[in-house]
């Protein structure tokens, strides 16, 4: 019980593996949207020392939404290039399947950037990195992939991604350099504008699951990553969701904290982006002191977690969620899994 205790002050979001957590008793008395706030509260502060991240536009349109787009992302050379080693370079890559629907992960450590340039100044450009760094409140090393969606909707059972989720409790940020145009049919990414902040409405719900969120029957839901359905959504005060089926060389970052989705898939496609992730613990009260940016470090979350998934196959007998399937293009579309 220390333990669970002591998760309090991480980012630990696991109802039904703590038992602190997941006090309907504690949770009565608001426990949960007490942590909620509160890590809001903490980025708030943080971002607002982040500011030379993300220029006033973009501030302003992540304020609003809880995301930001930008268009042409990339000046047109650096994004031919970039697309050439990408769909003409074969990478070492691990496959996840959930339902109708794989991801392909490509870890990028600096010896897989430092053969590929143009996806190096990229992924470790300003506008990737600031954006990242400023939508999850922090200064500190995103985990960094080339990620594909394959999708084949006849095939499999749902895709679990295509029900409206936020991630965890706290501000966290995601986001995707499309490398090809992503189509309404292809099932796009889909957001919901302004559900990363703790309105009235969104707390009374945030209260209401934090007090069964326990015995959820959906595991993921009781493990943290809350669900909603789309009449929940509309009953907290939000509006319509908004897909993002943009051109080439679109950047999306998102809080995904506020309510997302994976679009349903109207036919096979395969999606190609360039995918960053960054979360840290949301109560620290500074913005940088992250050791895991530091030489020799910075850039191996990737693999780090990797080389971990593969330890506890080997040495516990969990079957990894991600298997290593071999050197393959990044956009090939037959998954090995």
């Amino acid at each position: 019980m220390p333990l669970h205790a002591a998760a309090l002050l991480t980012a630990e979001k696991s109802f039904c593996d703590n038992r602190v957590i997941g006090s309907p008793a504690l949770n009565r008395r608001g426990l949960h949207v007490g942590r909620v706030a509160l890590a809001e509260r903490m980025a708030d502060r943080r971002r607002r020392r982040l500011g030379r991240f993300a220029d006033p536009a973009d501030r302003e349109a992540f304020a609003r939404d809880g995301f930001v787009v930008r268009r042409d992302a990339l000046p047109p050379d650096l994004f031919a290039a970039l697309r050439e080693e990408i769909e003409t370079r074969t990478f070492e890559a691990r496959e996840m399947r959930q339902g109708a629907a794989v991801t392909r992960f490509v870890d990028l450590p600096p010896a897989v950037l430092a053969r590929n340039p143009a996806l190096a100044a990229t992924a470790r450009g300003p506008l990737f990195q600031g954006l990242l760094r400023y939508v999850a409140a922090t200064d500190a090393d995103p985990i960094l992939y080339l990620h594909t969606v394959i999708t084949h909707p006849d095939r499999g059972a749902p895709d679990p991604q295509t029900a409206f989720h936020s991630d965890t409790f706290h501000p966290t940020a995601k986001g995707w350099l499309f490398l090809r145009d992503v189509e309404e049919a292809d099932g796009p990414f889909t957001y919901v504008p302004g559900s990363h902040r703790l309105t009235a409405g969104r707390r009374a719900w945030e209260q209401a699951q934090s007090e069964t969120a326990a015995t959820a029957p959906n595991r993921l839901h009781a493990r943290g990553s809350f669900r909603a359905t789309a009449e929940e959504i509309a009953a907290m005060g939000f509006g319509e969701p908004v897909s993002f089926a943009v051109p080439a060389n679109t950047l999306v970052v998102a809080d995904t904290h506020g309510f997302h989705a994976r679009g349903p898939s109207l036919r096979p496609s395969v999606r190609v982006a360039l995918y960053g992730s960054l979360r840290r613990n949301p109560f620290l009260p500074w913005t940088g002191l992250d050791p895991l940016s530091l030489p020799g470090l910075a850039g191996r979350k990737g693999a780090a977690f990797g080389a971990w998934l593969d330890a506890r196959e080997r040495w516990l007998g969990k079957k990894s969620p991600q298997p290593r399937v071999g050197a393959v293009l990044a956009g090939d579309p037959t998954p090995r899994v």
